[in-house]
């Protein structure tokens, strides 16, 4: 749905009365005071407001094309340099042509009057200047109008212009890559890709709940449902292609009785569109989702995690095994997690996404259910650690109910960390503003800044106000404008802190070599103390906080 408000129109005009004597009173004339208390209001005609709103979009399309990075001022200079150029070839050949002709006569009297000799001579030069650029600037004008006019939709400003933009400042923004999955990741992109149009998401495939989960058992495919809200997310047209790619059919996906909605009942059109991409390259699953990535015009790029359909599975502290992504979310105390089938290959793209990135944002989103998935196959975890790229954990601002209720900041470091293996983030990136608790969906909590966590050698921390405040379980994804300003009743924006990080830090270009994986671990293996009690951190002035 777009952002922008419906077009008001006039109402339809009523025939005319036949008797001039009686006027129509739901006509009043122009000047006359419409409504209580509004003696000064004055009618206006429909015509003279669409007039004035081309008019404003016509200039702020003009302004938007003089934006510094589109890359259109420096050739308007050099065809302006061109025109100069030219100009002063013709009035060299008109001066070689003209040498021999005699004062007045009539070629004489003619070039007299074109050339403005009737003018003092400093004024010559100054009306021709003026009247040429005013004709250049008119002319660059009319045809910037020309060219968009066509791309300009019915409303919301000009389409052809922003593709510009976007193609030549945002592709010189950070390669980012984004590693997790659920509404987190895509949440995160969303004010991504206001700084940068070189994303790569990489999203999980060990979904197997919804939608997601009777696809994914009824074609064999891997789990599209993060994938569709990534795609929409990234989308040139976000507010369109996210109506068009959530809109559920009525009905459930796990009952194909006709009364339920039939075999499309629940379904997100999105993921039937990626299930139908699939089939459309040969069962090829990478394949499809680069197709839908071409037919959805992306900004960067959405890629799973891998071209095969994992299985979550997760042991409790008291030795429960529990299987499946949709369970092991519910479930507490996860003391060890990993996938099967074991030595799943990782996609290429995510593979050479990781190896070219800037930066690697990990998170926000569930830690074991929608992070850890893809970290836990062996080719993306060597792949991160071995990375030269600045590398920020993204901690969620509220705990989820299951599966990190007990867990703090330092605890969901730690965990982290034991899956995947030290040296895994460089910077934590966390929420230091408590958000509205009547906004926050019980039983969750905000997540306790404890530090530092149980590790030989602690990350970075950074505390910023990341928090939503119409949800206080959730990220802000974007900031209020790009003029670095945004309403106090609203949290900060979770991107805006990852793009100041990686700007403040010199990332490492030395190639790091992988650590050796982390070793399968039980209760009894690893009998994991709890740190003695830890302060919460503060915003400044607490000396365990490390300062960047």
């Amino acid at each position: 749905m777009s952002d922008s408000g419906p077009i008001d129109r006039p109402d339809p005009v009523t025939p005319a009365r036949t008797d001039p004597a009686r006027p129509d009173p739901a006509r009043p004339d122009p000047g006359t005071a419409v409504g209580p208390g509004a003696p000064d209001a004055v009618h206006h005609e429909p015509g003279g407001n669409r007039r004035r709103d081309a008019e404003r979009l016509a200039t702020a399309n003009l302004r938007r094309w003089l934006t510094p990075g589109i890359g259109v001022k420096r050739w308007l200079l050099l065809a302006f340099v061109g025109l100069l150029v030219l100009s002063l070839g013709a009035a060299h050949v008109i001066r070689q042509v003209t040498r021999d002709v005699e004062p007045g006569g009539l070629t004489g009297s003619i070039l007299d009057a074109v050339t403005f000799q009737f003018l003092p001579y400093p004024l010559r030069g100054l009306i021709v200047g003026i009247v040429g650029l005013g004709l250049l600037i008119f002319g660059a004008y009319r045809t910037i109008g020309a060219l968009t006019a066509p791309f300009l939709p019915s409303r919301g400003g000009g389409r052809l212009v922003e593709l510009i933009y976007q193609r030549k400042s945002l592709a010189r923004g950070p390669r980012v890559v984004v590693i997790g999955g659920g509404t987190g990741q895509s949440t995160i992109l969303r004010g991504l890709k206001e700084h940068t149009s070189n994303l790569t998401a990489i999203v999980a495939v060990a979904d197997d709940g919804g939608s997601s989960g009777v696809l994914r058992e009824e074609l064999g495919i891997p789990p599209v449902g993060d994938i569709r809200r990534c795609l929409a997310a990234l989308a040139d047209a976000e507010n369109l292609v996210g109506e068009v790619l959530e809109h559920r059919f009525a009905g459930s996906p796990t009952d194909a009785a006709p009364e339920a909605g039939g075999p499309l009942g629940g379904h997100p059109v999105g993921n039937i569109l990626l299930a139908a991409m699939t089939q459309l390259e040969g069962g090829d699953f990478e394949e499809g989702i680069r197709r839908a990535n071409r037919v959805l015009a992306v900004r960067g790029q959405v890629v799973p995690a891998a071209a095969t359909p994992l299985t979550l599975h997760a042991r409790t502290r008291d030795g429960t095994v529990v299987d499946g992504q949709s369970i092991i979310t519910r479930t507490r105390g996860i003391e060890r997690a990993w996938v099967t089938p074991a030595g799943v290959a990782a996609c290429e793209d995510a593979l050479a996404a990781i190896a070219d990135a800037d930066l690697i944002i990990l998170g926000p989103g569930s830690l074991y259910t929608s992070l850890l998935p893809s970290l836990l196959l062996p080719e993306i975890r060597d792949a991160v650690l071995a990375s030269s790229a600045l590398r920020i954990y993204v901690c969620n601002v509220a705990t989820q109910d299951g599966e990190t209720a007990d867990l703090d900041l330092a605890g969901h470091v730690e965990a982290l960390v034991a899956h995947a293996g030290a040296g895994i983030v460089d910077v934590v990136l966390a929420n230091n503003r408590p958000g509205d608790r009547a906004t926050l969906r019980a039983p969750s909590e905000p997540v306790r800044l404890t530090w530092p966590p149980a590790l030989t050698q602690a990350p970075r921390v950074v505390l910023d106000d990341v928090v939503d405040s119409t949800a206080a379980q959730r990220h802000v994804p974007r900031s209020a404008g790009r003029r670095g300003h945004r309403d106090p009743r609203e949290g900060g924006s979770c991107p805006a802190p990852c793009i100041r990080i990686a700007n403040g830090l010199t990332a490492r270009r030395r190639p790091r070599t992988a650590p050796p994986a982390p070793s399968g671990f039980t209760g009894r293996e690893r009998e994991r103390p709890r740190p003695r009690p830890r302060p919460p951190l503060r915003a400044g002035g607490d000396r365990s906080v490390p300062t960047l």
